[in-house]
């Protein structure tokens, strides 16, 4: 069995929901409490993928897991940061999906010209926050019970990990389509299979 670390397609959009979906029913790793639709999940995709990486793990053509980032904030003067997520489906928990998949992402982002990424772990959720402590990221600080959902407030942990030394004068970063079909994309996407747990050939 091989596993491939790719970009998603609009067409992953029902195996990625079915990833998603139990976050927003059963959990509170999640803060939605209703799934999107596929029709939904379609154009989220799309939409992050206009500027930035969504990649899934997929073996024998079945979706694994996925991440993707997004801006942190909408302000020009944040456009190096962004906020990044990871989801894996339950039966292929700790097989190193996450930290593949991250390691890819990481790569591509250097790539585009980001130095920053963010992530939240709403509290408590210890499987994450040791892939995010793994992966570099520091703490920065707690919202404190600032979600309700099943049953109890939940506070949510904020990490950071810088992806490059600041310059002075950054240049904007660039859109995830001019890298396509490159040769440093290809390495970047790549970068992260070492890490899996699920023979890659």
């Amino acid at each position: 069995m091989s596993s491939i670390i790719r970009f998603a397609t609009e067409q992953d959009a029902e195996q990625v929901l079915e990833i998603y979906a139990p976050f927003c029913e059963y959990s509170p790793v999640s803060f939605e409490v209703q799934p999107p639709t596929l029709d939904e999940m379609q154009q989220r995709i799309a939409k992050v993928l206009e500027k930035l990486p969504w990649l899934v793990c997929e073996r024998d053509g079945e979706v694994l897991g996925y991440v993707y980032a997004t801006p942190h904030r909408d302000r020009t003067a944040y456009q190096w940061a962004v906020d990044v997520s990871v989801y894996i489906h339950d039966a292929v928990r700790r097989s190193g999906i996450g930290r593949a998949l991250y390691t890819s992402l990481f790569k591509i982002l250097v790539l585009q010209g980001y130095y920053s990424a963010y992530a939240g772990v709403t509290l408590p959720n210890t499987a994450s926050e040791r892939l995010h402590k793994l992966m570099g990221f520091q703490f920065i600080g707690i919202y404190q019970s600032v979600g309700y959902k099943c049953g109890a407030w939940h506070d949510v942990v904020w990490y950071e990990l810088s992806l490059q030394p600041r310059r002075p004068n950054p240049k904007p970063p660039i859109d995830i389509n001019v890298l396509h079909s490159t040769i440093k994309l290809e390495y970047a996407l790549a970068s992260g299979l070492s890490f899996l747990k699920l023979g890659v050939n």
